[in-house]
């Protein structure tokens, strides 16, 4: 595989969900990971697959679970992130979509960070692991009020392994 990156929407709390249910509501944050991911391999654990409901439309999907007889119409299961990752051809690209488990395992092999930063504290059960600053470097970012169709601040940045 030629790059492993996440693509996580994270609260200044670093939540990143409850009950397996995103905390907010942001279309342009949908769109943003869209625009990313679209064409790309995502790789998600089982429990991101069931939130999301069904395979994305023009997106390879790789779920890792520990059910071994799992089968997922539209959707290659592997019992393990090192199977997923095997699985990537040479020159692609694949995008770590969640959950905190998968992108707990997964951070030390991403050289990317696709990052929304959601400007609210949330009441979760799921965490995204704490980034340490000598590691990552901002290469980008933007800042958008809340507005009628996003009801809260987000800022969408990148960030690269130093």
């Amino acid at each position: 595989m030629n790059k492993l990156s996440i693509i996580v929407a994270i609260s200044e709390n670093n939540a990143i969900g409850k009950n397996n249910q995103l905390l907010w509501h942001l279309p342009a944050d949908l769109k943003h990971f869209k625009e990313i991911t679209t064409g790309n391999t995502i790789i998600m654990g089982r429990k991101t697959y069931d939130s999301i409901g069904k395979p994305l439309p023009n997106r390879r999907s790789i779920v890792i679970t520990r059910n071994a007889d799992l089968v997922i119409e539209g959707a290659e299961v592997v019992t393990s992130l090192a199977a997923a990752i095997a699985l990537c051809k040479e020159n692609e690209e694949a995008f770590i979509i969640g959950g905190a488990e998968i992108y707990e395992q997964a951070l030390p092999f991403t050289s990317r960070i696709h990052l929304t930063r959601v400007h609210g504290k949330y009441d979760a059960d799921a965490f995204f692991p704490v980034l340490h600053p000598t590691a990552w470097k901002e290469i980008n970012s933007i800042t958008f009020p809340a507005d009628e169709k996003n009801n809260v601040a987000y800022t969408f940045s990148t960030l690269e392994r130093i």
